[in-house]
């Protein structure tokens, strides 16, 4: 049994640790707001992006003329998988979920012959994947040197992977990133980013017409249009997962700092009623000593 000592020195550490958890649910709290509207501020406008490109994309078909980015390379068999994950921890499940459905993803192209390496953004993702062996890490880009990841970040990963895609190093590119929804849900998704993938027919319809059966006509030409438009669609991209990802990061270390306070105070709770127990059993026993001692006498 823990002596009196012992269980003050306990109750002590575990309080301090209460203070630094709920220190760092304050900060989180505080962040969370501003990086849930740059988020939500940012989907609109990748929405209409998407939906202009649909409607070139259908334009421009399957023709001969149509960008690299756009046909691809005419092979599907060398795929990488460019997996967000954040450079800090204290953010209950975030990164395990997100090396979850990176792996689930790369183990499902494995097993139908197809060649997988990982292109890592953050730091807490690289252990995991290269102890699971499923593939090799090809690259990795660092953020842990900046503050808050923004377009400068997310245009110098797109131009590497686009420099990759042209060096012919892969054939297709999915993004792994995670979605905000609140601070107790964050969907892992994946998505294919490079090349650029088939329009729906709903983009098309709100990406080709403005009112009534307005049709838009590019000038000077869709492919030259496309031509410069697909790079910025593959940096508007991972600026939004950038942007996901960091309102995603905040809204989980909310959580798991907030569930840490908790579980801190029911475990000094805990501690003072042993303290107490252990205290009271010490004077009885005092007590009876002097009992004895004195009737002995």
């Amino acid at each position: 049994m823990a002596s009196l000592k012992e269980l003050k020195g306990r109750i002590k550490s575990v309080k301090s640790t209460q203070k630094i958890t709920k220190a760092k649910q304050m900060v989180a709290a505080a962040k969370l707001r501003r990086a849930q509207e740059a988020a939500e501020a940012a989907r609109p406008y990748a929405e209409r992006l998407n939906a202009v490109m649909a409607s070139l994309a259908d334009k421009v078909g399957d023709s001969a003329s149509a960008p690299r980015l756009l046909a691809g390379t005419g092979s599907d068999q060398r795929h990488l998988l460019v997996v967000v994950n954040t450079d800090k921890g204290l953010c209950g499940g975030l990164n395990s979920n997100i090396v979850k459905e990176a792996l689930r993803k790369a183990r499902a192209l494995v097993e139908n012959g197809k060649t997988v390496e990982f292109y890592l953004v953050g730091k807490k993702g690289r252990a995991p994947i290269r102890r699971s062996g499923v593939a090799e890490i090809s690259d990795h880009f660092d953020t842990s040197t900046v503050r808050n990841p923004g377009f400068e970040e997310a245009e110098a990963i797109a131009d590497e992977l686009l420099e990759m895609f042209e060096a012919g190093k892969f054939d297709v590119a999915h993004l792994v990133y995670p979605i905000f929804k609140s601070a107790l849900a964050q969907d892992p998704t994946v998505q294919q980013l490079i090349p650029v993938p088939p329009p729906e027919a709903s983009d098309v319809a709100k990406g080709g017409a403005t009112s009534g059966d307005a049709v838009v006509e590019y000038e000077p030409g869709e492919e030259e249009i496309l031509e410069a438009l697909l790079p910025r669609y593959v940096r508007t991209q991972l600026f939004g997962a950038l942007l996901e990802l960091a309102a995603s990061e905040q809204g989980a270390s909310m959580t798991a700092m907030d569930n840490a306070t908790r579980n801190a105070g029911d475990l000094i709770k805990d501690l003072n009623k042993q303290y107490n127990r252990s205290r009271q059993a010490a004077i009885t026993t005092e007590l009876i000593e002097i009992i004895a001692g004195a009737e002995a006498l």
